[in-house]
């Protein structure tokens, strides 16, 4: 291709690496960019490595993690020059990958706060990750930054949890003193088979806590909406739901309420 057919066509996303004109790189798309910059020695980690294992929500516009030797990397990318071992390498669709446990170790060290368990929530719920591994790894790797804070959100993570809010709403509850919720509880038919799913609650009390996003608003999925309430209804659960934009101590008074509503005796429960 020359040069001017070059500018005509397509744009830079990092040195020497072009995408068309009309294109919108996703995370993945950026990363398997960051990886050809690096001349194809780099391995890819954190949150584009927990997108490449399946992970949802990560922002399509988060910088590229690399681990590679190059302190001036362009705009867009991060390089480390952290010790991989050969375990801690997989390939994803032809690309080097940091493994699902070194993932979560690096999201889990390298993020602060909420984020943290947040990210760990939505690389769990994709490729289920033992944290005893993710903690054994930490121990091999003594020293490295953030350890403390990988156990701190590790001891917090749930890979039940569906969206960054459904992580959200579940850290408040167990802020504010309450135990922690069991995820993705199964609500059964009269056969015994598992018709539908509750994003957390508390099986004693007969509580569910819900997240609704808007999607709920659509007409199919609201008339959906209307036949799921009926059942959990009638299997004895008293359901808090969960919009975006209310008050926290909005949705505290209503778990509380809904908890000291009492348990009705023939909820049935896994």
């Amino acid at each position: 291709m020359r040069k001017h057919q070059l500018r005509a066509r397509y744009r830079p996303l990092f040195p020497n690496v072009y995408v068309p004109d009309d294109v919108t790189p996703t995370l993945v798309q950026r990363a398997t960019g960051a990886w050809l910059w690096s001349g194809r020695e780099g391995v890819i980690a954190g949150a584009a490595a927990a997108a490449l294992h399946g992970a949802r929500w990560t922002p399509p516009d988060e910088a590229v993690e690399l681990v590679w030797r190059n302190a001036r990397p362009p705009t867009g990318i991060v390089t480390r020059r952290d010790r991989l071992d050969d375990d801690e390498v997989v390939r994803v669709g032809g690309l080097p990958v940091t493994s699902v446990t070194r993932t979560a170790f690096d999201v889990g060290r390298l993020t602060r706060g909420d984020e943290a368990v947040s990210r760990l929530d939505a690389l769990g719920n994709a490729r289920r990750f033992d944290p005893r591994a993710v903690l054994e790894l930490a121990d091999r790797h003594a020293g490295s930054p953030g350890v403390q804070r990988l156990r701190d959100a590790l001891a917090r993570h749930d890979p039940g949890a569906e969206s960054p809010r459904e992580t959200w709403l579940r850290l408040l509850l167990v802020r504010t003193g309450y135990p922690r919720p069991r995820t993705q509880i199964p609500v059964y038919d009269d056969f015994g088979r598992a018709r539908y799913y509750l994003d957390m609650g508390w099986d004693d009390a007969g509580v569910a806590v819900e997240y609704d996003g808007a999607h709920h608003r659509e007409r199919a999925v609201f008339a959906e909406d209307i036949l799921r309430a009926e059942f959990i209804a009638e299997r004895g659960w008293n359901r808090v739901r969960v919009v975006a934009g209310q008050r926290e101590a909005e949705i505290l008074d209503r778990v509380a309420r809904a908890r000291s509503s009492g348990v009705r005796s023939d909820r049935r429960i896994s």
